[in-house]
């Protein structure tokens, strides 16, 4: 029996997450909505056999230890709640997301991107496929060994990033290509036109998809602080016109409170009110 398991990225479970999560900003910056958004709500929900497997590569992906002993051991529990999941379920529901993807994206260029963790991912893939004892004991091990060693480097925090990225800027190209800061510098050059506002926004629109209360709290506050900075340029405002639409901007932005679930929309409004204080800023001295 052949026992070697070849790594399929389309039946990868983190990379399809990851791959999704990247599609709605592509999406909402494009056209302001996006399928995807739909297909994570729908396939990643805490119920299904699909969000209780992202959880699992999350933990793996995710977590920091200094010790080996501790994440051999959180291999081996991951592993072990892995078991747990229903697997012909599983197949199922990946069947039906991968129709719908693809009923939604052209599937060549959705599983172009490249994965920086795509190793990672790779032998989580791996790991995972030892209920059908079809690992040969040498992959098995190389498998196991990548993630545990991804769970003991020491991850570089936000704040050491920043950092970091200003260190290489004045660092010669080929040592560049070998940093993370290329990869700031592509996100930078592609989304230049976005203020530190919207990006945030953008990332918490990612990053809480799946989560609606937190992102509806955030989405809540950022209207408020914006509803305080437009309350201050309505009394520099000479012109009539002008300020009429203003106030009534003021009145509309309430809108972006509205219900539990953050919607499409919301957020989208949130981004060209971003873009009027911008604007405001230019013009109001």
């Amino acid at each position: 029996m052949d026992r070697r398991v070849k790594h399929s990225k389309i039946k990868n479970t983190g990379i399809l997450f990851e791959l999704l999560t990247r599609q709605i900003t592509a999406d909402i910056l494009n056209s302001g909505k996006s399928a995807a958004i739909k297909l994570i709500k729908t396939y990643f929900k805490e119920s299904t056999e699909l969000g209780k497997e992202i959880q699992l590569y999350n933990i793996l992906v995710n977590k920091n230890f200094k010790s080996e002993t501790r994440a051999s051991y959180l291999v081996d529990a991951v592993v072990k709640s892995r078991k747990k999941i229903n697997f012909s379920q599983l197949r199922r529901e990946k069947y039906n997301l991968i129709k719908e993807i693809k009923e939604n994206y052209n599937l060549t260029d959705f599983f172009n991107s490249r994965i920086s963790n795509y190793r990672v991912f790779a032998s989580i893939y791996k790991l995972f496929s030892t209920e059908n004892k079809s690992l040969s004991p040498d992959v098995e091990t190389d498998s196991r060994y990548t993630v545990i060693e991804h769970i003991t480097q020491r991850k570089i925090t936000s704040k050491e990033k920043e950092v970091f990225s200003e260190e290489f800027k004045g660092q010669d190209d080929d040592l560049r290509l070998l940093s993370y800061q290329i990869l700031v510098d592509k996100f930078n050059q592609k989304y230049s036109f976005l203020n530190s506002a919207q990006r945030k926004l953008l990332k918490e629109y990612i990053n809480n998809v799946s989560n609606t209360n937190s992102l509806r709290e955030y989405v809540d506050l950022e209207v408020s602080k914006v509803t305080k900075v437009l309350k201050t340029y309505l009394p520099k405002i000479d012109d009539k016109v002008t300020k009429i639409k203003l106030t009534e901007a003021m009145n509309q932005i309430k809108k972006l409170k509205v219900g539990k679930i953050v919607k499409d929309k919301q957020i989208v409004g949130l981004m060209r009110y971003y873009e009027l204080v911008k604007e405001l800023k230019n013009v109001v001295k």
